[in-house]
């Protein structure tokens, strides 16, 4: 790896969000599915999570344009496990859904831990979903039809976030620690190797301030 891509590499880790997040449920069509994940690459959130209860994950389109590489997915057995993961680390979660409770995107505080949760294409969050979460939201419309394409409503949702996060200087801020920074780095610049030590059970070795091994 050379200096120049440790640098960038570096740069990118640095800003991204631990504390901002996307579930996706039952986002079955790999083009959402991978908008969604080149969304947060851009916006700079470090992991997304996803239940697929009626069908198999989605596999990634070209739209992703290789953002899938940068960004944590986790894959959830059921709905109510990934919520209560994500409660537990004290994250307050908005679905993307229409009801009489829901507000006005732009009224979230997402300085605060977030995850969105997006639901399925043709039928959106399912009611579990709608029950579960800590609130609901939408984005206002003033045309005929009522909804966003999926991955479209994630971007507008996800970049009022980081405008949000932007303004408060929180991408100034390094959200991660110093030993997920370290891992991470080391599986973003050497997948392969990381790949071997993980498949022997060693730990990664320590970088030098160049980037090498």
């Amino acid at each position: 790896m050379i200096p120049r891509r440790y640098e960038r590499l570096k740069q990118v880790l640095r800003k991204r969000q631990s504390d901002l997040t996307v579930i996706t449920e039952d986002v079955h069509k790999p083009h959402n599915f991978s908008a969604i994940i080149r969304t947060c690459d851009a916006v700079g959130v470090f992991e997304v999570h996803s239940v697929n209860s009626n069908s198999k994950m989605p596999t990634y389109s070209p739209v992703a344009k290789g953002s899938d590489k940068w960004v944590n997915l986790h894959t959830h057995p059921d709905l109510k496990t990934a919520i209560a993961q994500l409660q537990q680390k004290d994250l307050k979660i908005y679905a993307a859904h229409l009801s009489e409770k829901a507000v006005d995107y732009r009224r979230i505080d997402y300085t605060k831990p977030t995850a969105i949760l997006m639901g399925a294409e043709k039928h959106g969050v399912s009611e579990l979903a709608a029950d579960l979460v800590d609130g609901h939201i939408i984005i206002p419309m003033f045309g005929m039809v009522e909804s966003l394409n999926v991955s479209v409503a994630a971007a507008v949702i996800l970049f009022e976030a980081q405008r949000q996060r932007l303004a408060a200087g929180m991408y100034d801020r390094v959200s991660l620690d110093t030993k997920t920074l370290e891992r991470v780095i080391f599986e973003w610049g050497y997948p392969e190797i990381a790949a071997m030590y993980r498949q022997r059970g060693e730990p990664y070795p320590s970088l030098k301030e160049d980037g090498s091994i």
